[in-house]
This record gives C-alpha cells, sequence and structure tokens, in this order.
C-alpha cells in the first residue's frame, strides 16, 4: 500500500489506495504525525502494511513542503520502504497533458509549467499571454491527490529513482531578505 502525503499548501492531505481526507490546521508540524497515524488507523492500515510513501514537493508553502519530505523521508527509513517525490505539475499534466498550469502562489504571481515549459514564475501579466500557447489552463483548483497514485507507481517501477527534494521556485523569505 502507498501511502500519500501533501504538506505543500494549507492543512494535511492524505490518499491511501481509494482512501483520501483533508485535515484543516494551522500548525502542520504538530498536526502530522498525529492525523497520519489517525488516518491509517481509519483505513484499517498499519505502518508494517505500507510499501512505499508518496510526498509532494512543491511547489508551494516553503516550510510545509521541508515539514512534509522530512516526514516522509523519516517514515521511509524507519520503515525501510522507498519515498516517492510527485510535483503539483505533475498531478495536473498526467490528468490534462495538453494544459497550462497556473498555481496562485499567495504572493502576488504564480508558479508555472506545461509540456515544453520548465516549472517557473510569472506575472498575471505573462500567463494571461503564454497561457494561449495551450488548448487550457488549470491550477485554479486544488489538485487530486488521488491522482498522484499513478504517477507514483511508474516511478516506483521506473529504473530512474528520482532524489526526494523540495521544488523551490524562488529563494525563500529568509534569503531574498538576507543582511550582508
Amino acid at each position: 500500500m502507498i501511502l500519500i502525503l501533501n504538506t505543500s499548501g494549507s492543512g494535511l492531505d492524505f490518499v491511501l489506495e481509494d482512501k483520501y481526507k483533508h485535515v484543516d490546521t494551522e500548525k502542520q508540524s504538530v498536526a502530522l504525525p498525529i492525523e497520519t497515524e489517525h488516518f491509517l488507523k481509519e483505513c484499517d492500515t498499519k505502518w508494517t502494511d505500507l510499501t512505499a510513501i508518496g510526498v509532494v514537493v512543491g511547489p508551494g508553502s516553503f516550510t510545509g513542503i521541508r515539514l512534509g519530505i522530512a516526514y516522509a523521508k523519516g517514515l521511509g527509513m524507519g520503515l525501510n520502504i522507498p519515498v516517492i517525490p510527485v510535483n503539483a505539475f505533475e498531478i495536473y499534466l498526467h490528468e490534462t497533458p495538453d494544459a497550462f498550469v497556473a498555481i496562485d502562489s499567495g504572493r502576488g504571481d504564480f508558479f508555472v509549467a506545461a509540456k515544453g515549459l520548465e516549472p517557473c514564475v510569472m506575472s498575471i501579466d505573462d500567463v494571461e499571454v503564454k497561457q494561449m500557447n495551450w488548448a487550457r489552463t488549470v491550477g485554479h483548483k486544488p489538485f487530486n491527490l488521488k491522482d498522484a497514485l499513478p504517477i507514483i507507481k511508474e516511478k516506483i517501477d521506473s529504473d530512474v529513482k528520482e532524489p526526494v527534494v523540495p521544488m523551490y521556485l524562488r529563494p525563500s523569505y529568509a534569503e531574498q531578505n538576507k543582511q550582508c
């Protein structure tokens, strides 16, 4: 069984097979281990039933992404199972491969990607122009975390193993505001 975690946005999201749960929380770091345990119990699943952990590596909340990756890696190491990264663009594009993905960053710009366009940050003006090159635009609604499952399964079966690292498309607040 593959457990998928998402801490890249507000709250926590979990998927296990066909089961999904969202938990609203202001303290992801406190709630993540507790809610993960609750979710597994609700699914009548033991830790030892897990064969892999998928984790959303971004883009999104800088702290949330780091938290999710660290927690997933800790679980993977403790359970001796693989941790598989998946990013929001992969999830959107798996379901709509001809789309332009534009995710509101919450900071006045957008995280964007598409087939033939590497993930980057764009202003709304650039998004309005660039999106015309694709058949449709997605990202204005949250992705369905269940859509990550086939992507993660493909990655498990692949000979190429991706490192589980955050997908940061811009510097953190600390990096932007550091004083020399």
